[in-house]
Formats: C-alpha cells, structure tokens, sequence
C-alpha cells in the first residue's frame, strides 16, 4: 500500500468487491481526525500496542518510531484508559482507509488471542540465549558472511536487516544449525553449534521465508507430522494440536490441503507447527512476505504476545516498517554488520537539519549510500 500512494488512481479491491476508487490522496482525506500517534512514559511499545487493542473505538494500532499509531472509528473518539498517554494527531495514509475500511466491514477488530503457552518461558534475566562470534560462512572462494558477531537476549525480538544478498538468510540458516559454520562460532540456547547442532534445533521453532509445509497434506495432518518430528508423543500430541487448531483459528479448514490455504492461514498454519514444542527460541525467516496488512498485523500482534511471555524472536525482513518491532536489530551489507543498535540509535544516525525525523527507512537508505 505504501507503492499504492505512488499512484495517480488506485482500485481497492477485497472479496471480490470495489471498496472504492480514485487518487490516493482522497481515500487519506476521509480519514482526517482518526489517526493519532500515542506513548507511554512507563509502557513498552509493545505493551502500549496490547493495552491499546482493549480500547473502545480502536480499530488498529501498528508501531511507528517511538510512538504507536492509532486508528479510531470516528474523529470524535478520545482515547483515554491508559494512565500518562501522551496523544498527538497523525496525517492519514491510504493503508489507514484501507485497514479501517475491512474491519469496520467485517465488525470483527484484528486481535490476536493470548497463546498461552503451557510451559511459560518467563524473563527471569536478561542473558544472551544466541551468539555469533566472528561469524563466516564461505561457499567456495566467496564469503557470503564475514565475520558477524552480536548477541540476542532472552524475550527479545532482534532483527536481521538487509537488502537482498546482503548475507542475512546465510546468516539465519547458520544460526537455526541449517548451514554449517565456516569460521568463527555460534551458540543457541547454551549449546555450540559447531559441535551439536541437532540439540539446538530441538529447543528452537523455525518458521521458513517461503511456505514449506507439505501442500497435499492437510492441516491437521501437517500439524500431526511436525508433532511428530518434534518428538511429541500420545496424549500430549493430541493437546498441542488442538491448542494449534483452537489458537490460530484453523478448525475450518482442519481437514482441507494445506496448499489451498488462502495466504493468510498458510502462514497461521506455518507457525503453528513452529509452536508445536513450545520452543523458548523461534527463529523467522521474513514471515510475512507476500501476506495482506491485516493478516502481517495480526501476525506481529502473535509475536508480540509471546515474547512478552519469555520466548526470544529472530527475524529477517525487508519492511522497515516491520522491523520498528525488533528490540534491537543489526543491518547486514554485503556478509558485514553496516550498523547495530535499537531502531531509535539507527534513525539517530540518519538525522540532519533537513530530515530531523527520519524514518528507519531513510536511515537504511542513508547508510547503504555512506558505504558505497
């Protein structure tokens, strides 16, 4: 949507229907007065976000910068609730219309039930649960990774960044024990990955850049084999399906081919496996490529809920709107680290007397064209 502001007239299109149709910028007017940035002295953003989705009136909220921003049902909504909010009005988008429009239609705001993960992981100290030191990954005379260190810490979510060859999927695949280590170490949840990669699999959830369940297998019978592989037995296989189809929503289409999913719940479905074991790492390779607004908010809302239950998130993505929700984050270039830190110390660096509030994406734009 961000592509469709480019445009000189847009058709919005949703369950074969015309939601409506003409320039962008008459679609952003409709929604003056009901968009607003909001903040929390003594909240995370992320709690602010899940505060906000219990607000009457609220139809959506996505982290924007330091800030959460807010979409109401009309101009006139005051949010109020949430002690020391601190609220501004925001100029409106076309994404805004577009999102407020389904889920007024559909009546139904986008949530994102409690996963309630039986065996709560819980931050009891903030240690590093992954490790790179030195990391390189050679395949023939070319480095695709050269010597990337830093360390994730438990219940964080930390994002791997960069445009496409950068070195971050090599990176990931190293990580999740996929790809060997050419040089240099890495570690997961305790164990070395050089010399047990096996173990560190099993306490980790891996959820892949492309859908790679088995098509022709149904949706239950897809959650039956990873449950399986995963080394869930009896009773207790049985329990983490049902809790797998009654959370993500999946009963429906229990019994339909995974490969006929519509987007959406292919990926409810993919990270559904992920969870089966209730791994206390999960590991997610740009989940959400390809997949409408609604359903990316509703998957970052998911992943929100379980790392304020304990479990610690590593994810590469290309949307720099999506990776406002990383704790911290590492921009790769080239098999390098080009810049680290939380997104507010990366925007920093891209500030200036003509662009005092850039964007994350400004200041990728700016540091790729600073190495070049």
């Amino acid at each position: 949507l961000s592509e469709a502001e480019r445009c000189h007239k847009v058709i919005l299109l949703h369950g074969g229907r015309c939601l409506g149709e003409g320039p962008p910028p008459e679609f952003s007017r409709r929604m003056g007065g009901r968009v607003y940035l909001a903040k929390a002295p003594y909240l995370s953003k992320r709690a602010l976000q899940l505060r906000l989705l219990n607000l009457p009136g609220v139809l959506d909220m996505t982290i924007q910068g330091e800030w959460v921003r807010v979409i109401t049902d009309h101009p006139r909504r005051r949010l109020a609730g949430i002690d020391n909010m601190i609220v501004k009005p925001a100029p409106p988008r076309l994404e805004d219309f577009f999102v407020a429009t389904l889920v007024q239609q559909s009546g139904k705001k986008i949530a994102a039930e409690r996963l309630a993960l039986p065996r709560k992981i819980g931050v009891r100290e903030k240690h590093p649960v992954i490790v790179a030191r030195n990391l390189k990954r050679r395949f023939g005379s070319f480095y695709a990774v050269k010597g990337v260190s830093f360390e994730v810490y438990q219940g964080e979510v930390f994002g791997l960044l960069g445009a496409n060859g950068a070195g971050k999927t090599t990176t990931f695949r190293m990580l999740c024990g996929l790809l060997p280590v050419t040089e240099g170490s890495a570690s997961v949840a305790g164990v070395d990955l050089r010399h047990a990669p096996a173990k560190a699999r099993a306490r980790i959830g891996y959820m892949a850049q492309k859908f790679s369940l088995y098509g022709h297998l149904s949706v239950v019978e897809n959650l039956n084999f990873f449950g399986g592989v995963y080394g869930l037995r009896g009773r207790k296989k049985t329990q983490r399906i049902d809790w797998a189809l009654k959370v993500f929503e999946l009963y429906p289409f229990r019994d339909q081919a995974a490969l006929n999913l519509p987007l959406g719940y292919k990926q409810r479905l993919a990270l559904a496996c992920a969870l089966l074991h209730q791994p206390e790492i999960l590991f997610l390779d740009e989940p959400t490529s390809g997949v409408d607004p609604l359903a990316r908010r509703e998957f970052w809302l998911r992943i929100n809920i379980l790392a304020e239950q304990g479990v610690t998130v590593l994810v590469t993505t290309h949307f720099m709107e999506e990776a406002e929700y990383c704790d911290r984050l590492v921009i790769l270039q080239t098999g390098q680290v080009l810049a680290s830190g939380t997104p507010e110390e990366i925007r920093h660096r891209a500030r200036t007397p003509e662009n005092p509030e850039p964007t994350l994406e400004d200041a990728f734009i700016r540091l790729i064209e600073a190495r070049a």
